[in-house]
């Protein structure tokens, strides 16, 4: 683990928010402004007892104002002042904290999805999207929830520690120390509590990602559950996380809800030795009736916050389980880093060579082995091979969505891990097998990377992808909202409408990888008659199962196990009797 992740959730927090520094001041001496005019008024009770008694001997009256009616004048001055302020101040601290708390809610949480859009592929194939979306919506609101009022709490508490204690060391030494003997008790009470928490709420946290994780993942799969009928499956397993979440809970519960009662009795403590032994200093006339009367009633003041500390220490244990993940995702190490050269798409010529290529994933045996293949710019290749033998794999490596263990990937002759990934990206359209669309229009989603485009280029890349028949025929044509994954369209037609965002973009190099996959005999054939025009001055790589769609590549690679094992045009791997021959057959029905 890293200084930086094992360092104190608080300093990593504040180290967070140093932009904010001039606000957290701002904010943090309204509190404490606050905290000082609301503790005034047991100080103007003890005044007014002592004007009342003492009268031309009363403390106003060394100041000059001698008269009863003119001491309680400026008396009644002064409380109207004091209130006046604590309300003008406890608007400004509930301001700047609630603003603070939503400006770092907001900066954190763009912060967080934006490092993890910079993360490798690999990263998400170890995490749960559940668990990831708990870090990013949970876990940043719980911090919100902290600084919207725990911040102030924290503040205000320590502040009327000290004003109140100094104040009784000051007025009555004696009595002070008895009435302050609970809080070393209590101070060290809450250190422990605070110890014992920790490690139970880092577990509530935990527990939530668990749950998050389960009902993200079967909504997601909702039709397959209903196919399966394993819906009473499924809410077994939904109950059981909850079950552990809501035991998790009660472990950190019992814990805290201990924590009020405890403190209460130590209070009493100390609020019967300020009220009897200051009794009895009044009684031998060692100390004033209205310091007493003050310190009778401020004594609650000084001792009673203690009973919420318990509240603020269990905001704060939560905040503080909150802001260890978020920042240890913040912390997250970037194994794919962008180059630093720029390649502007109008300058790719589309020239692709894979040189001594080895690669695995995480854990596995290597999916690609010393492999090499050269594509000439503006040609199109085809590569088949059987299920596993890393043809969707050269996608990925060429998009840079996992790198490489041995070898080089050029582009135009440029080593791709010397290039921009923005630069490197935008080059490259991308038909991938695995459709996703957006919930949003048709229009969207084809105009998905391409934001500014007009509606006719988006009804030319429609017809060219052989989409606009069927997208005409919705009931507001490219204005209808197809669904959380495109959920209302068939697998044919989504594929389409892929084809056609990706030739929206126009790329210089186009991948379709199983790109007519879904789509049936007749709409198969509509997109091969449009091949020979999408395919034109572009570099086109044609990843396929279906051999029809790849028969007139200028050269097809034949994969197994990592490794080219053949190569040529169709006629000529036909000619060579191999695999792909074998393939062919099968697929042909020919014998």
């Amino acid at each position: 683990m890293s200084a930086v992740a094992a360092s104190n959730p608080l300093q990593r927090l504040l180290r967070y928010s140093r932009p904010h520094r001039a606000q957290v001041w701002q904010a943090s001496l309204c509190s404490v402004l606050n905290t000082i005019f609301d503790l005034a008024p047991p100080y103007l009770i003890g005044i007014a007892v002592d004007v009342v008694v003492k009268r031309e001997s009363s403390l106003i009256a060394r100041v000059g104002v001698t008269s009863i009616i003119g001491q309680l004048a400026v008396l009644s001055l002064l409380t109207f002042l004091i209130w006046g302020l604590e309300s003008l101040f406890q608007y400004a601290y509930d301001r700047l904290w609630r603003n603070l708390a939503q400006t770092l809610q907001h900066e954190l949480r763009l912060d967080a999805y934006s490092h993890l859009q910079e993360l490798e592929l690999s990263f998400f194939e170890e995490q749960s999207t559940g668990t990831l979306l708990s870090i990013i919506n949970d876990d940043i609101n719980q911090l919100e929830r902290f600084l919207d009022s725990g911040a102030n709490d924290i503040l205000q508490f320590f502040t009327t520690i000290v004003l109140v204690g100094g104040t009784f060391l000051a007025l009555a030494p004696g009595v002070s120390w008895f009435a302050m003997l609970p809080i070393p008790f209590i101070v060290w009470g809450s250190i422990a509590f605070q110890k014992r928490l920790a490690p139970r709420y880092a577990d509530v946290r935990q527990q939530a990602s668990l749950i998050n994780s389960r009902l993200a993942n079967n909504l997601s799969g909702i039709a397959t559950i209903k196919s399966f009928t394993a819906e009473d499956y499924e809410r077994d397993r939904v109950a059981a996380e909850s079950e552990a979440y809501r035991r998790s809970n009660r472990r950190a519960i019992a814990l805290s809800a201990a924590f009020i009662p405890l403190i209460r009795i130590l209070i009493l403590v100390g609020f019967t030795a300020t009220l009897f032994l200051g009794g009895i200093e009044v009684a031998n006339g060692r100390l004033s009736v209205g310091t007493y009367g003050f310190m009778v009633f401020i004594i609650q003041r000084l001792l009673w916050p203690f009973t919420s500390l318990g509240k603020t220490m269990d905001q704060y244990q939560r905040a503080m389980a909150s802001v260890n993940r978020v920042m240890n995702l913040l912390d997250t190490p970037i194994a794919i880093p962008t180059g630093d050269r720029s390649l502007p798409v109008h300058q790719v010529r589309g020239e692709v060579s894979l040189e001594h290529i080895t690669f695995a994933y995480q854990g596995r045996s290597p999916a690609l082995e010393d492999l090499s293949l050269h594509i000439p710019a503006g040609q199109t290749i085809g590569v088949v091979g059987a299920t596993g033998s890393g043809k969707s794999t050269l996608v990925k490596l060429l998009l840079r969505f996992y790198e490489i263990q041995q070898g080089q990937i050029l582009l135009d002759g440029i080593d791709i891990r010397e290039l921009r990934l923005r630069d490197l990206r935008r080059c490259i359209g991308w038909v991938s097998q695995e459709v996703f669309l957006f919930h949003g229009t048709v229009a969207d989603n084809i105009a998905y990377g391409s934001f500014d485009v007009m509606r006719e280029e988006i009804t030319r890349s429609a017809k060219l992808a052989e989409a606009h028949e069927f997208i005409i025929e919705l009931p507001d044509g490219y204005d209808t909202i197809i669904g959380e994954r495109g959920q209302k369209l068939s697998g044919g037609q989504r594929q389409r409408l892929a084809i056609a965002r990706a030739l929206l973009k126009d790329p210089p190099i186009l991948i379709l990888d199983e790109a007519t996959s879904a789509v049936d005999n007749e709409t198969e054939a509509a997109i091969q008659r449009s091949l020979e025009y999408i395919t034109q001055d572009r570099t086109t790589i044609a990843i396929a199962h279906r051999l029809s769609t790849i028969r007139h590549a200028d050269r097809i690679y034949v994969m197994d196990h990592g490794r080219v094992v053949e190569q040529g045009t169709h006629e000529t791997l036909l000619n060579h009797d191999g695999i792909y021959a074998a393939l062919w057959r099968l697929q042909s029905g020919v014998k």
